[in-house]
């Protein structure tokens, strides 16, 4: 065990590792990859410009001995990357990994959960904006319907996953869907979690005007049910939860803009081609597949990490203005891993 955790500027530790195993995803979701953007021409990166498994497993390694102790696979979308389940036994084998879980949009979900579970893998996060057929076919861009996810996140739950429903809630577009989307998942006694829509990249058409907060999902919800405030789980929990009266149902809440959370994040990213970015809307990375491939050794590859960590000082969501989601560029969220 660490015994000297490694800090930032503002003294936070790092204690989370998300891994984006791939830039390409099959939505083109409005708030993420908007097809307008990333069309059928878009160049996404080669197969030779994403980390190995073996490489990606070397810098786990090598973050967990800095303190990390929590995984999180992302994209784009993490089950279109082939021979998954492989990597998902190689970084359980690690020791110091307390707990590895997976972000999707669940439409491979269905073919892959078993082997999945098979590996090792335990905790599911799953995307879905709405149960209504055609206003989802229109936000995911690609007209999936909901009912393969549903019925995906339904044999995920019975194989064993814990699973989660993250809702990104946009004006104007689903927050219809607030009420119907809880009663669904609180019979199935499953997490929903609602994210408030955030300004990640430069494509996505985000204002304030778009944004329904946590207070006004939460005031939808208490003029149908009893809810009580949760405590967190542990130091740095993202998400706001709240219990059912009567269930053991839960609702959360990732308030990105209204409630900044940035004073206790902990999250380190490693994009699917190697670079280590230190907030969802950083600008820019550190290159750590040039180090690789160029045979720095693990103590190189550690100094290099711990100076990105500790010259850290992003606070994004604190500073956040108009001004700031204008003028400052942002990597996209399909490329840095939500």
């Amino acid at each position: 065990m660490n015994t000297h955790p490694l800090q930032d500027q503002l003294r936070r530790p790092i204690h989370d590792l998300r891994i984006s195993v791939t830039d390409r995803c099959n939505f083109r979701c409005s708030y993420c990859m908007p097809k307008e953007i990333f069309g059928e021409d878009y160049a996404f990166l080669p197969a030779s410009e994403l980390l190995t498994f073996d490489e990606i497993c070397r810098l786990t390694r090598l973050f967990v001995s800095l303190g990390v102790s929590k995984i999180r696979l992302t994209g784009g979308e993490p089950l279109m990357r082939r021979h998954l389940p492989e990597l998902v036994t190689k970084i359980s084998a690690i020791p110091g990994v307390e707990d590895m879980g997976l972000t999707t949009n669940g439409v491979l979900l269905g073919g892959q959960a078993a082997p999945l579970y098979a590996a090792g893998l335990r905790r599911l996060n799953v995307s879905l904006d709405a149960l209504e057929p055609e206003l989802f076919g229109r936000m995911n861009g690609r007209g999936f319907r909901p009912g393969m996810i549903l019925e995906a996140i339904d044999q995920a739950a019975a194989a064993g996953f814990e699973v989660k429903v993250n809702m990104v809630v946009q004006r104007g577009v689903n927050e219809s869907e607030i009420l119907p989307m809880a009663a669904y998942f609180k019979k199935r006694k499953i997490t929903l979690r609602f994210i408030e829509f955030m300004d990640v990249g430069n494509d996505n058409g985000w204002s304030y005007d778009k944004v329904v907060t946590k207070q006004e999902i939460l005031q939808q919800l208490q003029s149908v049910y009893t809810l009580e405030a949760l405590e967190q789980n542990y130091s740095g929990e993202v998400a706001q939860r709240y219990g059912y009266l009567g269930s053991p149902a839960q609702v959360g809440f990732i308030t990105s803009v209204s409630e900044s959370f940035c004073s206790t994040c902990s999250r380190a990213r490693l994009s699917s081609d190697g670079k280590l970015y230190t907030c969802l809307f950083a600008s820019k990375g550190f290159d750590l597949r040039i180090m690789l491939r160029g045979g720095a050794g693990d103590e190189e590859l550690l100094a290099a990490i711990k100076q990105v960590w500790e010259q850290r000082s992003d606070r994004y969501s604190d500073e956040r203005t108009e001004e700031t989601h204008r003028s400052k560029a942002k990597i996209g969220m399909s490329y840095i891993g939500g």
